[in-house]
């Protein structure tokens, strides 16, 4: 019987380090139009369908527009954030194209580890 529980909480640990594992911190710092990135930045145009691995990132399909609202910086670079219509995520800085510059100057603030939480229906999510 113990063997079995042993198991079960095995299962349990391996289960909870993946989920912390996808809801992990993509980058320490972030930029923004002010500091409390409630700016938007800027208005882009994808140039590429991209479907994200999980509901951290934004799924679209070429040509349609996204308003950028902070880009991650120093360790991950490549990721922006931004919304379309009702949805808000994360996607790759090389598979859209700057339309419109809406901000001149770019400020650096420190993530939060609610930045890295899936919004689902008003209701954060852990994976």
């Amino acid at each position: 019987m113990s063997r079995i529980l042993d198991q079960r909480i095995l299962l349990l640990v391996i289960s909870f380090s993946a989920s912390v594992q996808t809801t992990k911190v993509l980058s320490e710092w972030k930029k923004c139009g002010d500091p409390e990135c409630e700016k938007a930045m800027s208005r882009v145009q994808a140039t590429t369908d991209y479907l994200g691995p999980n509901c951290r990132y934004l799924n679209f399909k070429t040509g349609e527009e996204i308003i950028v609202y902070s880009k991650l910086s120093r360790e991950n670079e490549n990721l922006w954030t931004g919304s379309k219509g009702k949805d808000f995520g994360y996607f790759p800085r090389d598979a859209v194209k700057v339309e419109e510059v809406l901000i001149e100057e770019e400020v650096e603030v420190l993530t939060k580890e609610a930045d890295f939480l899936c919004l689902h229906e008003d209701k954060y999510m852990f994976e």
